[in-house]
């Protein structure tokens, strides 16, 4: 991947200065947070020519040289004289009061320490770099006279990216190849050698340029949408629209809006995946790309995007979750498409859920946000129906296009052998889809090949060495798969219990199954496999759905990827293989999930001219869930989702916290998290209940065993002060670990 360019030595150009912030004369004490884990600020004197709060600095730490922000001023509880000096500030704009309050805020909710929330501010290379020219690399206008395979693959490497601008080593590690052909192609004409400022402003998008006509219903949404805009207050609403209503094109109006009034926009999807066809909507609405936030993109794209949002020279950024914590200038709107999709919480490090999160960054710098979705979250419903949101809905299809019909097959009376699961009934639909030239999806929500590989002659079930999860076998990759933390081995020959040979057998379906049994039953069909985990890049699954929405596969099988806003134009039937399977387990949301699942998948299904069809293979087909999906009234779901949830008190109607504790040793992670139990006076003062401590459902993940321990509070309870009080209670070794996480959504 591309890496930032190193300099050398100072630079001659002046910090970024905001005179609007507070400033401290040479000599002064600032005080400064770092992203080193201190658990505290600390003291330095201010620079020569000064700095301010907000600004971005290298520090002193000891032997190294570390980043910071300067906070504040100095608590001058250290000997002034051994104090240490601010190294430089950096040249980027300052941190803007709105998002250091942003940050504290969020941090004070998700009680995570500050260093680790600034980590987040703070994510993209070469920050400390001042600007400088550069060499990049793009298409030339020639053709080489003589092609070799490395001179293809970075011709290939240049059109795959499109406009985007290489350095010379970004340029030879993506295709492969070594500098000196990259050199090669530059004497040739075949590739343009630049020479650049390093970061630059991206394109102006034109908000004045028309978009697509929208039906009355889409008008009056966009309406209301652009007026909170105007507003220039804070305010969310909750967009819904059932699948294929133009949620997209409603809200991009709200977006140009936001941009005729000169302040910047923020779009989160749940999926890089989604990323292509939503530039190209974006692209073709306003003439121009927006900036983009997620992995997929390059090194040098994110420092370029980081600085630009924090300068003013980006104006709507499409990002994943982490986009969130960008310096933003004066950010107007965010977005959060699908918002009920389980991606935007973040599960690892600082715990947090991004659709909770926007919600309070936009409170603070007075600004909109959307939330779209055809199967909302439970919580945004809640908050709906008590006024806290104002509520759009889209009821009907874009343009000519109409709900599909869904039906159920019940599976308890169809005969199929044991290494099939497509039914005769599902068999059928497919095979006159395909004869009639359009396209079919089969969808099951479990990657692999199989579930389980379990020998015949012991009875063994092969599981990870480092987590208590069976591995899944990736029968494409011929090597079993932890889905828990990532180790993989090669398929065995012979069984690791008995070393019985040939005895080993896949049990139950994965995706690649599916996509077997497919290949054998329509063996004249082109078959495209949707999972993330079968594509080397963001950019390579992109292409292949790029691919398919131009109809460069008849069936299509897929896992929850492909629920997550595709539009297939030639898609009219789906048919979901095991509809029962997110209904299983104890997971308080088993049944919103399921239900937003189905619904979100059935909608692939009809989306352009043709009437589509959705039939879900299930052996409980009076099962409420199942029953309400079948009848399309979400609203008699959600009401009586809801008065369960109120019911047990939990949410969105009742405060949730997980505690998770995690050691090489099992015992003593077990007595701790009995100790935390027996010391629960400062939870049982504000009313709270603590559970456990119990064996997490993965009992353990890379070799340390987990302990959790659930706590449960009233909905206007103080939780985060008493978590705090009670955690304080206990010493946790250096070599074991407790985390929290409030409003938890996974309990594995």
């Amino acid at each position: 991947m591309r890496e930032a360019l190193p300099h050398g030595g100072m630079s001659e150009n002046p910090p970024i200065r905001d005179d609007a912030q507070e400033f401290f004369d040479e000599g002064q004490l600032v005080g400064v947070w770092t992203t080193q884990p201190l658990g505290r600020r600390l003291d330095y004197k201010a620079p020569e020519g000064g700095c301010w709060i907000g600004a971005f600095v290298e520090v002193p730490l000891g032997p190294r040289k570390v980043m910071g922000v300067v906070w504040g001023p100095g608590k001058g509880d250290w000997d002034y004289a051994k104090t240490r000096k601010v190294i430089r500030v950096l040249y980027v704009p300052p941190m803007r009061a709105e998002l250091r309050d942003f940050l504290e805020k969020a941090g004070a909710y998700t009680l995570t320490d500050m260093e680790s929330m600034l980590r987040l501010g703070v994510r993209a290379p070469g920050l400390g770099d001042p600007p400088s020219m550069r060499k990049i690399y793009r298409k030339g206008d020639v053709e080489p006279d003589r092609m070799t395979e490395a001179r293809g693959r970075v011709l290939d490497a240049l059109d795959e990216y499109g406009d985007l601008s290489f350095t010379l080593k970004e340029l030879s590690e993506t295709a492969g190849v070594t500098s000196s052909v990259v050199k090669g192609l530059v004497k040739l004409g075949a590739v343009s050698e630049q020479d650049t400022p390093r970061d630059l402003p991206f394109v102006r998008l034109d908000p004045s340029l028309p978009g697509k006509e929208l039906a009355p219903d889409q008008a009056e949404a966009a309406e209301q949408l652009k007026a909170g805009v105007c507003s220039g207050a804070y305010g969310t609403t909750l967009l819904r629209g059932v699948t294929g209503s133009g949620k997209t094109e409603v809200y991009l109006e709200a977006v140009a809006e936001c941009l005729r009034k000169g302040r910047q926009a923020l779009v989160l999807l749940p999926e890089i995946a989604l990323t292509a066809a939503f530039l190209t909507r974006v692209l073709e609405r306003f003439g121009a790309k927006p900036a983009e936030w997620h992995s997929g993109v390059t090194m040098t794209e994110r420092r370029r995007t980081w600085k630009m949002v924090g300068q003013g020279g980006a104006q709507l950024v499409v990002g994943a979750r982490s986009a969130l914590f960008l310096p933003f200038r004066d950010l107007g709107l965010i977005v959060v498409d699908e918002e009920h999709d389980t991606s935007y919480k973040q599960e690892d490090g600082v715990l947090y859920n991004a659709r909770d999160m926007t919600v309070l960054r936009a409170s603070i710098c007075s600004a909109q946000v959307i939330l779209a979705s055809a199967t909302p979250s439970l919580e945004s419903w809640a908050n709906a129906e008590a006024g806290k949101y104002t509520r759009i809905d889209l009821t009907s299809r874009f343009g000519d296009a109409v709900m599909p019909d869904m039906r159920a097959i019940d599976m308890r009376g169809v005969k199929l052998a044991g290494n099939r699961w497509i039914s005769p009934v599902l068999k059928a639909e497919v095979e006159a889809r395909v004869a009639s030239g359009e396209q079919a999806l089969l969808f099951i929500n479990r990657r692999g090949y199989a579930p389980v590989t379990i020998c015949r002659a012991c009875g063994h079930q092969i599981g990870c060495d480092h987590c208590d999860a069976r591995m899944v076998e990736h029968r494409f990759q011929k090597r079993l798969v932890c889905h828990q933390c990532g180790e993989s081995k090669a398929l065995p020959e012979v069984c690791p219990s008995c070393e019985a040979e040939d005895r080993l057998a896949a049990v139950g379906p994965g995706v690649e199954r599916l996509a077997e049994e497919a290949a054998e039953l329509f063996p004249e069909a082109r078959i495209a496999t949707l999972s993330s985990d079968m594509y080397g890049s963001a950019r390579a699954l992109k292409a292949e759905i790029v691919g398919i929405a131009e109809g460069a596969a008849d069936i299509i099988i897929g896992t929850q990827l492909v629920a997550k806003g595709h539009n297939f134009p030639l898609l009219t039937l789906v048919g979901v293989i095991d509809a029962d399977l997110g209904l299983q387990g104890s997971d308080l949301r088993a049944a919103e999930r399921t239900f937003q699942l189905m619904r979100q998948v059935a909608g692939r299904s009809g989306r352009s001219e043709k009437k589509g069809t959705a039939l879900m293979q299930t052996y409980q087909p009076e099962h409420p869930v199942i029953r309400a999906i079948l009848a399309g009234d979400e609203n008699a779901f959600w009401t009586a989702e809801a008065g369960e949830r109120r019911m047990a008190g939990v949410p969105p109607y009742g405060r949730l916290a997980g505690i998770i504790l995690s050691s090489t040793d099992p015992q003593e992670v077990f007595d701790l998290g009995g100790e935390l139990a027996r010391l629960d006076g400062p939870l049982r003062q504000i009313g709270a209940q603590v559970f456990g401590p119990a064996p997490a459902p993965v009992a353990r993940v890379r070799g340390r065993h987990r302990v959790r321990l659930l706590v449960k509070a009233e909905k206007n309870a103080p939780l985060q002060r008493a978590l705090k009080a009670w955690i304080k209670q206990v010493k946790v070794p250096t070599h074991m670990r407790l985390s929290i996480d409030i409003d938890p959504q996974s309990f594995y």
